[in-house]
Order: structure tokens, then sequence, then C-alpha cells
């Protein structure tokens, strides 16, 4: 049977926080009083001044305020007739604080660098459906007369056409398909303007964020909403370059920082038509979208538009029943917002402090049902939230004093089950303000539900802050023992691996070589199992760059135990090749300890063993770099007949390179004018005989190089480096 329920105490629990509004502020239940006037372009017949109040007694139809002049758009037009409101705009200017850091600095890390990373992240397997705009065959009979009335119908009939069959759904469509179809959208948006139909191109947007509102393939919607706002940058982006070009005159353009009164009034017409169009749609999501799209274009009207607008906006995304399509349309409008105007912080932090009166939503049936009927668990649901709430984030704190951050993380803190949220102030704050309260984090960690969102995501983004900023001193060793204890009880390799590799480099950087060389043997205990490494070759390749850059003193890495056995799991060739590449880079940068430059022999061997018929110029080039290098290093002081072993043995090894061998033909020949130079010239019979084996080898392996050049400059080189030594036969030859 249904279950009770108590409507009054949800309806306590859910509504939203009331807010005090002072005497004159704007509510939309107070009476509104709309003066009609005449303006100079659309010469506009309108009816007397009319007052619609909330206690009205008569039932009105809604439908009917189009045809008397009371609907939507009249009152648009009337509000911003500029007789009517130049004295509320002035009045408002002068309250107006203007902020210096009216600019986002490169140090804001811009969209467009989380996009792919979103993409690549979101994907799905399940069929998509979407619906394509197919153009109107009908025609349209132009309306002639001035009136209100008959604008305000022509342009609704307009609109409506896109849902009289001039759309065709597809379904079935496989991720690569539907992404192919969003950008032929994009493609015919581009097309429609091009050629003048700006209705056509209107459709094609606020079809376009209808799909915003289809959350049937849950897992896919944050890769949707990176596809569709493209298109909505797009047409803004259009749209203000269309208003800024009409207000070119006489070849001269408008600065940067115009105000709106170097605007001509073609110009502001153009502008308010896009409004008065997108005011006329009807349904919640597509008119925030692509109001939200078009938001900078407020420039051309009013200096305080854009401050006017973001509160409103805000509040429109409250009418958002789902919860993952209200955060998303929240991210967009922050996004909107630190484009246009970073320095109003008021809607940014007006929109989190909304997301948190609301999170408690993601709890509640509609979204369980949803996921039981997607068959989606609900860690995986939680984890679609963080793109949005991460760029929420990221939009507040930039260049936020501390005050603000210690309050969102106390409001953060009053949350149940706030692990999502407790992820994405890590991932957005600074990482000096992380880092400074590691054990309050760590203690918030311990506190949150494992069944939500998996603790292991939490102390990885802890991590990732800590190895950009160093946590007090004395909590350093604690901060290590308290997140290793979760991170090594992980079952699963690809979550430990994933959180291992962010704790070795504050390991390296905080401890010594017996904390390091523990936590190797834990990554090999936990990887070797099943050859779970062979899944995890690039988090493995990461541990080993950020050992060897931490542990730059080769004697002292190769002193830790299980280094030799860590590089053992690097069992795929290319793989393979890549380390021993990393680790002779940076050997050759700090190390010149003849015993670890032996040891290190193999590694070159590796990679020489590489190369083959399919091998590439520039692989082999790199590959014969490193090598050389290494042979530069490699030095046995005064004992010359070890060195000349060496070059030797190095011939054979690495003989399937010529820039190598080259490389040991000259080493060999400077070897022998260093013993010419001990002997003062006067060699005696030993170093006699082993200059005379020096020429041998210069002999021996200058015919096996293809180059008919660097065969002649190398016989030429060696011949003055023989006859120098008094070697007059071998000269000859």
């Amino acid at each position: 049977h249904a279950r009770s329920r108590n409507y009054v105490s949800e309806s306590e629990v859910s509504k939203l926080e009331s807010v005090p509004l002072d005497f004159g502020d704007y509510h939309p239940l107070k009476p509104i009083t709309v003066t009609e006037s005449k303006t100079k372009k659309m010469n506009r017949k309108g009816s007397t001044s009319s007052t619609s109040s909330s206690s009205s007694s008569s039932m009105m139809d809604p439908l009917s305020s189009v045809l008397d002049g009371t609907d939507p758009l009249s009152l648009f037009a009337a509000a911003a007739d500029p007789v009517t409101t130049t004295a509320a705009m002035d009045s408002t200017r002068k309250k107006r604080d203007k902020d210096d850091s009216s600019a986002v600095g490169s140090d804001f890390e811009p969209w467009s660098s989380k996009r792919g990373e979103i993409l690549a992240r979101y994907t799905t397997t399940e069929k998509l459906s979407i619906n394509l705009y197919m153009g109107s065959e009908k025609g349209k009979a132009t309306t002639t007369g001035s009136a209100v009335s008959e604008k305000v119908r022509t342009r609704l009939e307009e609109l409506d056409d896109l849902e009289e069959g001039s759309q065709k759904e597809l379904l079935n469509l496989t991720q690569q398909d539907y992404m192919n179809r969003i950008e032929e959208l994009n493609q015919s948006l581009k097309d429609a303007w091009s050629s003048d139909q700006k209705v056509k191109a209107l459709k094609i947007v606020i079809q376009c964020s209808k799909l915003l509102s289809d959350t049937t393939v849950i897992q896919f919607y944050p890769s949707k909403f990176v596809l569709i706002t493209d298109i909505l940058d797009t047409f803004g982006k259009l749209v203000y370059e269309r208003i800024l070009s009409m207000c070119v005159d006489n070849r001269v353009s408008l600065p940067d920082n115009f105000s709106p009164e170097s605007v001509n009034d073609t110009a502001k017409e153009t502008c308010l038509n896009w409004f008065f169009k997108i005011a006329s749609i009807r349904e919640l999501i597509p008119r925030f979208y692509v109001e939200a799209a078009i938001l900078k274009c407020n420039k051309f009207l009013s200096k305080t538009g854009i401050s006017e607008c973001l509160p409103r906006l805000t509040s429109m995304i409250r009418g958002i029943g789902d919860p993952l399509v209200a955060v998303y349309a929240r991210a967009y409008l922050c996004r909107v917002g630190m484009e246009v105007a970073p320095h109003l912080k008021e809607s940014l932090n007006k929109n989190f402090f909304d997301f948190l009166l609301t999170f408690k939503q993601i709890h509640g049936d509609m979204v369980q049902n949803q996921l039981v009927v997607q068959c989606v668990e609900i860690p995986l649901y939680l984890t679609l939230y963080s793109p949005a709430i991460d760029w929420i984030l990221q939009c507040i704190a930039y260049r936020a004093p501390e005050v603000l951050l210690t309050e969102m993380m106390e409001r953060c803190k009053k949350l149940g089950n706030n692990a999502l949220l407790l992820n994405s102030v890590m991932s957005a704050f600074r990482a000096e303000f992380i880092a400074a309260r590691s054990m309050d984090f760590i203690g918030m960690i311990k506190e949150c539900d494992e069944s939500g969102f998996p603790k292991h995501l939490l102390f990885r983004s802890l991590g990732l802050n800590l190895a950009l900023a160093d946590p007090p001193e004395n909590d350093r060793l604690q901060i290590l023992n308290e997140a290793w204890k979760v991170i090594t009880k992980l079952k699963n390799p690809q979550d430990y691996i994933n959180c291992a590799e962010v704790w070795v480099e504050y390991t390296c950087r905080h401890f010594t070589k017996r904390e390091v060389n523990t936590v190797l043997a834990d990554v090999i205990r936990h990887m070797t199992p099943d050859r779970a490494f062979e899944d995890a070759y690039p988090q493995l390749q990461s541990i080993i760059q950020k050992v060897i850059t931490h542990i730059y003193d080769f004697s002292l890495l190769f002193s830790v135990e299980k280094f030799l056995p860590f590089l053992d799991m690097f069992q795929k060739e290319s793989v393979r090749v890549e380390v021993c590449k990393c680790i002779m880079e940076s050997f050759i940068k700090f190390t010149k300890d003849p015993v670890i430059l032996n040891a290190l022999l193999h590694i070159c061997k590796t990679m020489h063993d590489s190369v083959n018929a399919l091998t590439l110029e520039d692989e082999k080039r790199m590959l014969a770099a490193l090598i050389n290098g290494f042979i530069k290093m490699v030095s046995f002081g005064r004992d010359f007949e070890q060195q000349l072993s060496f070059y030797v043995e190095a011939r054979s090894m690495f003989c399937n390179l010529e820039p190598v061998l080259v490389q040991l033909i000259h080493s060999v020949n400077q070897l022998a004018m260093e013993t010419r130079k001990v002997m003062k010239g006067n060699h005696s019979r030993k170093t006699a005989a082993f200059v005379r084996a020096c020429i041998a080898f210069c002999f021996i392996t200058i015919p096996s190089l293809s180059s008919i050049f660097t065969r002649l400059n190398l016989y030429l080189h060696s011949g003055q480096v023989a006859l120098a030594n008094q070697c007059l036969s071998q000269g000859k030859a």
C-alpha cells in the first residue's frame, strides 16, 4: 500500500531560505504599474497606463494579455524606455562601487582547459536521441501593422513554428553519432546566421537548449552540457558582434570600454529586439540559457544591465526541479558572469548558497527513483556534479578573501553527507588554504559517509593540494599515516594506484628514503597480483618521474631497496623504453658516479634494443642523444685501458645507432690525445701500443657508417690523431 507522508513537515524541510526585503525592493507579487511610452524608431501606439494587482478579484485570462498590451514584451519595452528609466539608472549608477579587479587574470583556469577532460571522462555506451531542426516550408504573411499585439503575435508564431513539425527526432544514436549531430546543429546555426536567417538561428539555439532538460542518459549529461554550451557561446558571440558592428560610425568602431551613451539608437533597438524574442520563449530552461548566452549584450543598453540581470537569472534557476540540471545551469551562469562581469561576486555566492539549500534534493525520492530506472549507483551519480560544483567554487574562490573561503567551508560542514561538496572545495580552493588546514579536512573526510562519495577520492584531492603547498611541519607524518591507512585498504587496483600516484610525491617531498621505500613496496604488493600493473602503466610512469625528480642523488636512489623491483613491473617494451629514457634524462643532469654509470648500462641497452626497421628517425635521434650523454659521463680517471675496454663494449652493444658510433670514435680519439698529453708527446712502448689500439678501433669502426661525408671527416680526424702520436703507418692507412 502507499506509504503515508507528512506533507507539512516535507514542505518545511524543502522550502528555500527566506530573505527579508526592505520596502521598495522588487518582489514578484507586488503590484506592477506599467506606463506605455512611444519610442522613436518603433513608433508604437500603446494603450493607456494599466495597473495589475496580485489581489485582483476579477478572473483574468493569461493569454488575453497578448492582445491588450500587458504581455511581458510590452512591459519589457516600457521598462526599457530611456525617458522613464534615466533617473533610476543615474541613481543606481551613483550607488554602484567600481571594483579594480574587473578583469580575470592569467591565474584563473579557463573553461576551455576543462572541456576536453569532461568529454573524455563522462561517456556512455547507451543509445541517445536528439531532435534535429529541419526548417519550415510554410510561408509567413508579413505584418504591416504597428500595433504591439500584432508584433507580439507574429513573433510568437515564428518561434512556435519550432513546435509544429519542423523538427525530426533521431533515435538509437551512439555517442559519436550524437556528437556529430550536435556539430551539424552548430554548423547549421552558423550557416543560418551568415545567410541572414536570424529567426532560424534562434530556433536552433532554443532547440539545443531544450536538450539540457533531458536526463534520460544521465551519465552523459556533463558531456552533453559541454557540447550544447559550445553552441550557446557561438550564438552569444554572433549576436554581440552583429550589434557591435552596427555601432560603427564613420568607420570608427567602439572602444573596448564603451558606454551605452555612445551606442546609436539602431543598435539599441536591435539589441532590445533580441531580448524581446528571448522573453517570448515559453519554457524556462531554453529561455534561461539563451538569455544567459547574450548576457554581454546588456552593455549596449545600460551600465547596470548586467548587474541587474544576474540576480534575476539566478532566481530563475530555482524553478528547475532536477538538481543535476539546476547545478549545471548555475555553472553556466557563473561561467558567463566571470566572462562579462568578474567583479560581481554577489551572484556567484548566491548561486552557491542556493545550491546548498537544494542539496538535500540529491537524496530525495525523485532522484532515487530516476537512478533506479537508469540502473545508476549513487556514487557514480554524485561524480556527475563534480565539474559543475568545481567550476562554481573556482569562480567564487578566485582572489577571494580568506574569510569567505572559511565561511564556505563552515557551510559545507553543516550539511550531512557532504563528501561531494568537500571534494569540490578541495579542488577549487587555493592549495595554500587547504594545506594549512589539512588536519581539519582529514577530520571532515573521516566523518563522511562511505556509501555516497568514495573516501579515497577525497584523499586523492587532498594529496593533489599537498603536492602544491606544504602543510604545517608538525602534522606531516600524521597526515601521511591517516591517508595511507585508507589507501592501502583499497581492493580495486585502479582506485589504489590513482591515489598512490598522488601521495608518492608528498612522501618524496617531505620524508627520507625509508618512507619512500615503504610506499614503493606497498605499490608492488598491490599491483603485482593478476598482473594488475599492465593496466596502470601511466600511473606507474608518473610515480617513477616523481621519485627521480625529488631524489636526484642516484647513489641514494639506487640504495632504495624496492626501486629496481619497481622497474621490473614495466614489462611492455615501449613503456619500458620510455621509463629508461626518463631515468637517463634525469641521470645525465645530476650524476657522475662511475659505479652508478656502470649500473645504468643495461638501461641504455634496453633503449637501444627497441630500435628496429620501423623506428622513426626522430626516435632514433632522441635515443642516440641520451646514450651519447651517458657515454660522455663515463670516466675511469687515469685508467685509460679500462676506458677503452668500455668503449669497445659500448660499440658492440649500440651498433644499430650511427650517432652513437660516431660519438665513440670521437671519444677514442680524445682518449688517444689525452694519453699524448700525459706523456708530453714522448710515448713509451706501452703507451705507443695503447695509442695504436685506439687508432685501430677507429679504423675498424669507421667503415660501418653509411654516410660518405661522415666517414671522410672521421678518417681525416683519426689520421690527424695518428700523426700527432707518431703512428705513421696507421696514419697513412
